[in-house]
């Protein structure tokens, strides 16, 4: 008798999908699927038939799973169908179910360290005692991810409840903006979208990680930081911060990464443009798909540590002003973000000692190499809150981002140093740490916002959050050469820089300087004041407007000094996201104490209310109204709306709206027809020549026809 020849291999693609988690996936719930999507470590089903009756005792069937193009021991799996089979947590088993006629019905299990990635199935019979055989390559994608619900998985998250939101919601919030005005920026996902699977695919196979590595998600995710940047390996997105972005696209226009990925996928060419929250944005779907629970985060006042000191170092000449260099390190200066935005992802690190698992910090954004390549982490949070720099990947980098002493230098020739201590904060950095709370999503507000600084440090000015910094620094000798200089200066002026409350786009706003004399003689101080214009990583745009002057203070007296900034001194000056800084010094004629201060604020804009007129039914057209008023006293050119939604046809929709006058408003109608029953997510964005970088969000309810 000839061998068995295979009709049909079928893996019930919805079905698995149902017990595995993956239902969500686009290409499982199409009319007649033919990608099957389950998790590595856990039982999925198939069929196959044959074009004659199966004889149980004479015919053998191998199933033969292979994952790249030279399969090793661990990059394959070979098995008979047997109705004899013990499964084992480590091993492939193939469980014979079922025979009707020419019909075999089995159960596969795959080994919970199995790499992820798109599986290619080949089916081998062949008679016993004889030597002919006949091939059958499956021709359908058949991916196996990683499984955080498997107890025995390296990503397993005890409480799987949390899994709902770090794997399976496809819409989310990054907080974006200085500390005083931080607010979410809504982010579509979109990791279940067809397009995704396959970029994840193509951008592993351009970062060249083995495929035998691909079960390891320490070492995934490191990747993954690497790849979603293009500075290394041709990845997917080129960074860029200096508001030139005519050749591609501005990082405030995205609303999502399903567009990013699609666009790299298209073309096998880095997409222009970046910023933190869009490679985090991209890394969060990238995670998700895969099976690694990850979630957005946001440190507001983060530092880049730029000469591995734990300090951020700001140095002055001897009449305080700010210098824009670092003299002791020439390779760059550190610098202040007003907030950074990175990823966390979830795993056990056995590769560590006990007690550092849990949540891993990576940072897909580009600033400095790591084993010479631009990839961050992931590092341990609980490494990062102990202080224990020597654990691997980057944690003394991330640390410094979160907890580094900001510490101000003036230029002194009697110093041993040439420089000496005006200052140091331990407050500054790091202030607040900031993510988006599972199961709750304001389109509105900021309900949805959870503080984790308590997972990243100990509350600052502890002696836990001091043991944990000096901890950090007690391995490094240039950190400690930083905070053995103690300042001795005489200091008897107080000197107080007044937050700036909420400035809405083209008000005027005051900046203030409250200086109080605590000594019995008279002071005479020179000091300045000054508004810039900043991009969020810290580096200055334009300068609006500054004042220097002498003031006599009184024995034991108060004085201010303040300016006012009107909106034509600031308006021709702005960048991206508005963001200005005050910066304040002095100096004591009389003793020579030395002051700085410094503060961010963002000027605020309108955001998109979206709404609908009407009831939403699946498949029928409706129109969504996108509208807010023009704060500005001049006319809006080039206007453009994005709007984008899982739950619609065409999935994201651009939108040219004509000019708008001055103090006008701003609306649109786009024609949408929703596509999915239940609640459906709406992001948009909106930019024109003279006003960028508005936001909105909405969530509606979609009802049965």
């Amino acid at each position: 008798m000839e061998p068995l020849q295979v009709d049909v291999v079928y893996f019930y693609p919805k079905e698995n999908a149902q017990t595995h988690n993956t239902v969500k996936f686009e290409a499982v719930n199409e009319e007649n699927p033919t990608t099957t999507i389950v998790r590595r470590g856990q039982p999925f089903n198939g069929v196959v038939r044959f074009t004659r009756d199966y004889d149980e005792t004479n015919d053998m069937v191998q199933l033969l799973f292979t994952l790249g193009d030279r399969p090793t021991m661990d990059t394959q799996g070979s098995i008979f169908l047997r109705r004899d089979v013990v499964p084992d947590k480590h091993s492939w088993s193939a469980k014979l179910i079922d025979v009707q006629g020419n019909t075999l019905s089995f159960e596969v299990n795959t080994p919970v360290g199995l790499p992820v990635g798109s599986w290619a199935l080949r089916v081998v019979t062949r008679q016993k005692n004889s030597t002919a055989r006949e091939v059958y390559d499956f021709d359908q994608d058949l991916y196996i991810l990683f499984n955080p619900w498997n107890p025995d998985d390296q990503t397993y998250m005890e409480d799987c409840t949390l899994l709902q939101e770090y794997v399976l919601n496809d819409v989310g919030k990054v907080w974006v903006g200085p500390i005083k005005t931080t607010r979410g920026k809504p982010w579509f996902y979109g990791q279940f979208d067809g397009v995704v699977l396959p970029a994840c695919m193509f951008m592993l196979d351009r970062a060249g990680i083995p495929f035998h590595q691909r079960g390891d998600p320490v070492k995934m995710t490191r990747v993954i930081s690497r790849i979603v940047n293009s500075n290394d390996d041709a990845g997917v997105l080129v960074g860029r911060w200096d508001g030139e972005y005519d050749d591609g696209t501005a990082p405030s226009e995205w609303t999502g990464s399903v567009e990013i990925l699609a666009q790299y996928l298209e073309t096998q060419q880095e997409v222009p443009y970046g910023q933190c929250w869009v490679f985090a944005g991209v890394v969060t779907t990238v995670c998700r798909a895969l099976g690694i629970p990850s979630r957005v985060v946001s440190n507001l006042v983060s530092a880049h540590d730029a000469n591995s000191s734990l300090t951020v170092d700001k140095y002055y000449t001897e009449t305080m002003e700010e210098m824009d260099y670092d003299p002791n390190n020439p390779q760059g200066a550190d610098s202040i973000w007003n907030y950074h935005v990175w990823n966390d992802v979830w795993m056990a690190r056995p590769d560590l000692p006990a007690g550092y698992g849990g949540w891993q910090a990576i940072d897909a954004t580009p600033q400095e190499t790591s084993a010479g390549m631009y990839q961050c982490g992931p590092a341990s949070l609980e490494a990062i809150k102990q202080g224990v720099i020597g654990v691997g990947y980057d944690v003394e980098f991330m640390l410094a981002s979160v907890n580094a002493d900001l510490m101000r230098w003036r230029k002194d020739p009697d110093a041993e140093s040439g420089y000496s201590m005006v200052d140091t904060n331990n407050f500054h950095i790091g202030r607040m740490v900031l993510t988006k709370k599972p199961y709750v999503f304001d389109p509105l507000g900021d309900e949805d916002r959870e503080d984790i600084t308590c997972q990243y440090k100990h509350r600052e000015g502890t002696a836990s959050e001091r043991l944990a910094l000096m901890n950090g620094v007690r391995y490094s000798e240039r950190a400690k050469r930083y905070y053995a200089v103690a300042n001795s200066l005489k200091t008897d002026i107080k000197f107080n820089l007044r937050d700036i409350d909420n400035v809405l786009i083209g008000k005027e706003f005051r900046i203030v300087v409250d200086i109080e004399n605590e000594s019995e003689e008279p002071r005479n101080v020179k000091a300045s004041l000054s508004a810039t214009s900043v991009f969020y990583n810290g580096v200055k745009a334009d300068l609006v407007k500054k004042v220097e002057g002498k003031i006599f203070v009184g024995p034991s007296k108060k004085e201010q000094i303040s300016i006012l900034v009107r909106s034509e001194d600031y308006l021709p000056k702005l960048v991206e996201y508005c963001n200005m800084k005050i910066s304040a010094m002095a100096i004591v004629d009389e003793t020579k104490q030395s002051w700085a201060d410094d503060d961010d604020f963002q000027i605020l804009k309108p955001n998109i209310t979206i709404k609908f007129n009407e009831d939403l039914i699946i498949g029928q057209p409706t129109t969504a109204v996108l509208s807010f008023p023009n704060p500005l006293e001049r006319a809006l050119s080039g206007c453009e709306f994005r709007l984008t939604s899982s739950g619609i046809a065409g999935r994201t929709l651009r939108f040219q709206v004509a000019d708008v006058p001055p103090r006008g408003v701003v609306t649109a109608q786009l024609p949408v027809q929703p596509n999915k029953i239940g609640k459906i997510n709406f992001v948009a964005t909106f930019k024109s020549v003279e006003l960028k970088d508005i936001n909105g969000a909405a969530s509606v309810e979609v009802f049965e026809g």
